[in-house]
C-alpha cells in the first residue's frame, strides 16, 4: 500500500478529536493567512475558520480532502514529492502538525512551507526520545512512536527540530510542550525545561532569520 492508500484508510475510519497539537498551534498563530499541509479531515481548518482566519488545506488523502470540502472549507489533494502549488508568500502561516516525521526529507518540505510562509511556520512533532519511549526500550517493547501502523520514518527530538530548521535558515521563536503524569500535574514547566527527555511533542513557531 502506498502512502496515499495509507492516509485514505485512516480518513475512511479516524475522525480527530481535538488535542494538544491543535491547541498549542491555535495559541501561536495570530491571524492572517493560514495554509494547513497535511490537513487531513479538516479538524484544525475548521477551529481556524472559527476564529474568522482565511485558511487553506491541502493533503495527500483524498478521503481527507473530501470529508474536508463536506465540511464547508477550502482543501485540495496535493503530492507532497511536487513543490507547494502556491506562489512565494502565499500565506502569512503554514501550518504541519504531525507531517514533518512522515516524510524521508522534511528540510524540502519546510524550505518549501518557508518560501511560502510570509511570517512564520507552525510545526508538531511528536518527540521519540521521550523518557517513556526510553523506559519501553529498555523493557525490549517498540515505543508507541515507532510502531509500523504510525507511519512515522523520520523520528524527531527537540535537538532534531532545532537543528532542522537551523540548516533551513529558521529559528524557534516559540515553543510548546506537553509532558506525562505525574510531570504534568506536579511539574507543569517540566517539559519545557528538559525537552528532549520530559516531552512527549513539540508544536514550534519557527521564523526566518535570513
Amino acid at each position: 500500500m502506498d502512502v496515499a492508500g495509507f492516509e485514505n484508510r485512516r480518513w475512511t475510519t479516524d475522525t480527530q478529536k481535538v488535542e494538544f497539537r491543535h491547541r498549542a498551534a491555535l495559541d501561536l498563530i495570530e491571524g492572517g493567512t493560514v495554509l494547513d499541509v497535511g490537513s487531513g479531515d479538516g479538524l484544525l481548518l475548521s477551529l481556524l475558520k472559527e476564529k474568522g482566519i482565511t485558511t487553506e488545506g491541502i493533503d495527500i488523502s483524498e478521503e481527507g480532502v473530501r470529508r474536508s470540502v463536506e465540511r464547508g472549507l477550502t482543501a485540495r489533494v496535493y503530492d507532497p514529492d511536487a513543490p507547494l502549488p502556491f506562489a512565494d508568500d502565499a500565506f502569512d502561516t503554514v501550518v504541519m502538525l504531525d507531517v514533518l516525521e512522515h516524510v524521508y526529507a522534511p528540510e524540502e518540505l519546510l524550505a518549501e512551507a518557508k518560501r511560502v510562509a510570509r511570517k512564520n511556520i507552525i510545526v508538531g512533532v511528536p518527540n521519540f526520545s521521550s523518557l517513556p519511549a526510553r523506559l519501553q526500550v529498555l523493557a525490549g517493547s517498540v515505543p508507541e512512536n515507532n510502531e509500523p501502523l504510525k507511519g512515522h520514518v523520520y523520528w524527531f527530538n527537540y535537538r532534531v527540530l532545532a537543528d532542522l530548521a537551523r540548516a533551513s535558515g529558521l529559528t524557534v521563536a516559540a515553543l510548546k510542550t506537553n509532558t506525562f503524569s505525574p510531570f504534568s500535574k506536579l511539574w507543569p514547566a517540566a517539559s519545557d525545561a528538559f525537552p528532549n527527555l520530559l516531552a512527549l511533542s513539540f508544536v514550534a513557531k519557527l521564523e526566518s532569520h535570513s
